[in-house]
């Protein structure tokens, strides 16, 4: 069975190609938040500083992730992937030369620019090659990586960070990445590149992106992400930091348990590409928005519980309508909006999660530092984002979204 001229075997050696690149990325950004505990003692930071450097990539990342979009449909998603890949396999290696805290803000900023185009672009070949009825399923798989490398990374921060140390694991995690784009560059062939030519000779490409900025859709969607991406990118990064000195336990014990919550994501994100493949129409942002709500109550029981065991129960819980959430947002770009505009559509879009993932860590830090070491206003804010994200749903109109596909096609 082919789509778009490209055979099932070459669409599953593509997909399997951008899950290993967008692992690799995940890895960095989760290794950096038990890599920070270690950096912030070299180089003897508070958490206000901590937040900051946590922050610093997003700030970066969510920068690149329009013209990342754009470029991917102007230029060809083969080139921006290859772009991204190169770059932020450089810059992760650069990390190790970190020598202050400003060092570290550029570099783990230059890194998010170097990575911005990764998902934009990854998402378009996504779009591409699949059917518009196996793309929610394909995202899926692509995001699935995210709860693999949080499953392994604690354990592997844990064993990495003592034994070798922070700066010689960030030198060979650059160099995997140096392999990655090379597999890219050998084994990635799309058909006819993407039909770009096709675009650029009647100029629609110009024009689409003007119309998606006219979109309430694109708004929504663009609120939507950065407040799951609030709460996902807020959890993630400040609960290590918050079981070690709110709860008392070590890096290991910090590993151990938040393998839990990691093997509820990976099953969260692959049941909620088949689920929502099969939604009817207008389910999928009722089912969101539940599962925002969830989301919130949640939260408060996180926060609240009284002990470590109850902390992680609910924790597990939580990571499973993430997934849900996080997972359908770009489904629903993938399946409303032409493939010719993907790229775009979904840098727009993942601008507020990117945001989200910018304002949150630093945000929290700030926060940590004004209560005296509580998390309790951080966890409320989360909630915030919560609700606000029901809202964005449930205002999500699916028919200007269909008019400006039947607009654009």
């Amino acid at each position: 069975m082919t789509s778009n001229g490209v055979t099932r075997k070459s669409r599953n050696l593509i997909l399997a190609l951008l899950f290993l690149g967008w692992s690799l990325g995940n890895l960095d950004r989760y290794i950096m938040n038990y890599a920070v505990v270690a950096i912030t003692g070299d180089l003897q930071l508070d958490a206000s500083s901590t937040g900051i450097i946590l922050s610093a990539f997003f700030l970066g990342y969510a920068i690149m992730q329009i013209p990342g979009g754009w470029l991917a449909d102007k230029y060809g998603a083969k080139k921006i992937l290859l772009f991204s890949v190169i770059m932020w396999s450089i810059f992760t290696g650069l990390t190790a030369l970190a020598w202050s805290l400003v060092a570290m803000i550029v570099i783990r900023f230059l890194f998010g620019i170097g990575e911005g185009g990764f998902q934009p672009s990854s998402s378009k070949i996504i779009a591409t090659i699949f059917p518009r009825e196996e793309r929610g399923r394909a995202m899926s798989i692509m995001l699935s990586s995210g709860g693999i490398v949080s499953l392994i990374v604690p354990l592997l921060a844990a064993y990495l960070l003592g034994t070798i140390g922070w700066r010689t694991m960030f030198i060979i995690i650059g160099a995997i990445g140096a392999i990655i784009a090379f597999l890219y560059w050998k084994y990635i062939k799309l058909p006819q590149d993407e039909v770009v030519e096709n675009s650029k000779e009647n100029g629609s490409t110009k024009v689409n992106f003007k119309e998606l900025f006219k979109t309430p859709l694109m708004w929504n969607l663009m609120i939507a992400y950065f407040c799951i991406y609030a709460v996902n990118w807020g959890l993630v990064s400040w609960i290590p930091t918050y079981l070690q000195k709110n709860r008392g336990l070590d890096l290991m014990s910090i590993g151990w348990a938040q393998t839990i919550p990691a093997i509820t994501t990976i099953i969260g994100v692959y049941g909620s590409g088949y689920i929502i493949d099969k939604l009817p129409r207008g389910m999928d942002k009722i089912l969101g928005s539940i599962s925002c709500g969830v989301i919130g109550i949640l939260l408060y029981l996180m926060f609240t519980a009284e002990s470590v065991t109850m902390f992680i129960g609910y924790q597990t819980v939580v990571t499973l309508f993430i997934a849900f959430v996080i997972t359908l947002l770009p489904a629903i770009v993938l399946k409303k909006l032409p493939s010719s505009i993907t790229g775009s559509a979904m840098g727009i879009a993942n601008t507020g999660g990117q945001l989200a993932g910018f304002v949150t860590p630093m945000a929290i830090g700030f926060m940590v530092d004004a209560f005296n070491g509580s998390f309790d206003a951080a966890f409320w804010m989360l909630i915030g984002f919560a609700v606000i994200c029901i809202i964005a749903l449930l205002t999500l109109n699916d028919q200007k979204g269909t008019l400006l596909n039947s607009t654009l096609e």
